[in-house]
């Protein structure tokens, strides 16, 4: 992202794009997320719920699917660990995962980023959402700003 201006983006919005870097790269890509907002922006990132994912693993369901994507695509917890077997052996490489988040773990990233405040956890079955703010706010304001962005 260094071709973006810093303090120049009012919101970034990733969604099953963190999954995708390694681990020492997470602190990188939070870290540019947070240099390129104004002030008062946000972030709003979804990924794989792996506390939800690995519950099905031990379950003994790991290639069962979990849910439907919109496009009628089947979701595994093996592709939500590992990535999406379909465009994977397609070719397509990049749709591998390199690491993977809890709530907790997602939350302490961003705080280390830099984030003053984190609004989210695992709204659905099985994805984390947050909206990470660069100031403090009340949590009534929290709220009424991350709430639109929750399915």
């Amino acid at each position: 992202m260094h071709s973006v201006k810093s303090g120049s983006v009012d919101a970034v919005y990733s969604s099953h794009n963190i999954e995708h870097v390694f681990p020492h790269e997470v602190p990188i890509a939070l870290k540019e997320f947070h240099r390129v907002l104004k002030d008062n922006g946000i972030v709003v990132l979804t990924c794989p719920d792996l506390q939800r994912v690995c519950e099905a693993v031990v379950n003994d369901k790991l290639t069962e699917p979990l849910y439907e994507t919109p496009g009628g695509h089947k979701i595994c917890p093996i592709d939500s660990l590992y990535g999406w077997r379909g465009p994977i052996a397609s070719g397509n490489h990049f749709m591998a995962h390199k690491t993977g988040f809890t709530y907790s773990v997602l939350n302490n990233e961003f705080l280390k980023a830099g984030f003053k405040m984190n609004y989210g956890g695992q709204v659905q079955a099985w994805n984390l959402f947050i909206v990470s703010f660069k100031q403090s706010l009340s949590e009534k304001e929290i709220k009424k700003i991350a709430d639109p962005f929750f399915p």
